[in-house]
């Protein structure tokens, strides 16, 4: 690691377990995967035959979910639907361990919903489902006071906004004169050209387009952002504003302090969605816990560089930001997945038409059988997700002097293999659970197993997959190789 990398992990890790209050829209994105091979015979339009369906959270609950991955304590103030899409947006939140007592529900508003049908990695149509009207008198005094008995519990506030009626300026300003007289910092990621809703506001982090609509003027090069941005800065009366440049990186801006512009850490972009979303929740974990602003604006644009390289509104990870920072290999994030990921990025490849195949099992210590085992099922479609056994899951299961070899490790190690194509880690005893999520065409076993032994053998071949048994390397276990290191290494 670098010196300059040295000082972000200490961000980093100074950041970690920051308080934050999220205030803003909620939204629940859904995903419909599928192909298109045919054109409809009652409309010149394509058909998509569907594949899977996959929910994940966008606009404020994108933040909060951005902030619990980096280690955050979360809470959310907003509104939803009294409806099932509500519901669905509410529990995704609750189970990734965001605090949501302060949402509260609008039985005359549907829940902000944002389907995107893909065919492939190819977006081919977004349907909204959302009534953009402000809150009622009655609702937005209730959001108020919620999130004024809120600020004292927390170390600082972030407003995202996505103009969809509940950041309205009554909310807006009630939000700063309580975070100020409490000594909070309070962040608010813009929507629209009217500024003077955030006088006041410590920080703002408009993207190029966003500060180009405020100003009034263009900001494509870095002495118009400068520009634009003080143009702005100067309206709102703020501290700072940061502003994000997609390909170009962002620029920090301060009164009275020279800009800062940080050129861009993406190494590969897939899809922009959210990531405006993980900037501020890095830079506010950062800024919050005592980082001064360049520090905090540094450590965003990695993540942000992390963000673009996944599909859809999909969190960094305090441990994949970490590694990146290690300069280590990037397969967390990449190759090794939460189940959320994992699952949309299996949709995703069976859109493409990719066969997908899982096999699984503890891999502890990494052998030739094991080797040929994952060789062989890559063989047999187009995408290897491996599952691995927790550590738990392997003493429960081998005895407590197992695993030789903790899981982070053993799934960094068949991340490396070229022939394994995604990774992820189980909590149980079996893999049914996450057989079940991913839905593999091809389910793999070594052939020291029978038929009747293959968890997840019945619901595989319930929707028209198959099971294979691959014949096993004779003479090698995990279990051999540790007799024989005892045998010849072992007290004589």
């Amino acid at each position: 690691m670098n010196p300059a990398n040295d000082d972000l992990r200490a961000v980093l890790e100074r950041g970690r377990g920051a308080r934050v209050l999220v205030v803003g829209d909620l939204m629940l994105d859904e995903y419909v995967w599928g192909s298109v091979e045919r054109v409809s015979p009652e409309a010149p339009v394509q058909v998509l035959d569907w594949v899977s369906h996959h929910d994940g959270l966008g606009g404020a609950a994108n933040v909060a979910q951005n902030l619990v991955a980096l280690g955050c304590e979360v809470w959310l103030a907003g509104v939803v639907g009294d409806d099932d899409k509500g519901a669905r947006l509410r529990q995704i939140l609750i189970e990734q361990g965001a605090h949501v007592d302060d949402v509260l529900t609008d039985p005359l508003r549907p829940t902000t919903t944002k389907l995107r049908v893909m065919a492939g990695s190819q977006q081919i149509l977004r349907i909204d489902r959302e009534l953009r009207h402000r809150l009622s008198d009655e609702l937005q005094q209730a959001l108020i006071e919620r999130i004024a008995t809120r600020l004292p519990q927390v170390d600082g506030v972030i407003c995202s906004d996505y103009a969809k009626g509940v950041l309205t300026r009554e909310v807006l300003s009630a939000t700063r004169r309580n975070a100020q007289t409490h000594g909070r910092q309070v962040l608010a990621d813009p929507k629209g050209s009217d500024y003077t809703r955030y006088i006041g506001f410590d920080i703002v982090t408009p993207n190029r387009k966003e500060l180009e609509a405020a100003a009034g003027i263009g900001a494509a090069t870095d002495d118009e952002i400068v520009h634009a941005g003080t143009k702005v800065l100067n309206e709102i009366r703020g501290q700072a504003l940061l502003v994000t440049r997609g390909k170009d990186g962002m620029t920090l801006l301060r009164s009275e302090r020279p800009p800062v512009h940080i050129p861009t850490a993406a190494r590969e972009v897939f899809d922009v969605t959210g990531a405006g979303d993980t900037v501020i929740a890095a830079f506010a974990m950062a800024l919050f816990h005592g980082s001064d602003m360049e520090a905090a604006a540094q450590l965003a644009n990695r993540a942000a560089g992390l963000a673009v390289a996944k599909l859809g509104a999909a969190p960094v990870g305090f441990r994949e930001l970490a590694l990146d920072l290690e300069g280590g290999p990037h397969y967390e994030g990449t190759k090794i997945l939460p189940h959320a990921d994992l699952v949309r990025a299996v949709s995703r490849a069976r859109g493409q038409g990719k066969r997908v195949v899982f096999t699984n099992g503890c891999f502890d210590i990494l052998h030739v059988g094991h080797i040929e085992l994952l060789r062989k099922s890559r063989a047999l479609g187009d995408l290897l997700v491996v599952g691995i056994n927790s550590d738990e899951s392997v003493r429960r299961l081998k005895g407590e002097k197992r695993p030789l070899i903790g899981q982070n490790e053993r799934a960094h190690v068949l991340a490396a293999l070229d022939s394994v194509d995604l990774v992820a880690v189980f909590g149980e005893d079996t893999p049914l659970a996450l057989i079940d999520a991913l839905h593999p065409d091809v389910l793999v076993k070594g052939g020291d197993y029978s038929l009747d032994e293959v968890v997840g053998r019945e619901q595989v071949e319930a929707w028209g997959g198959r099971v294979e048994l691959v014949p096993i390397v004779e003479g090698f276990s995990t279990t051999d190789l540790v007799r024989r290191i005892l045998e010849r290494h072992g007290p004589s």
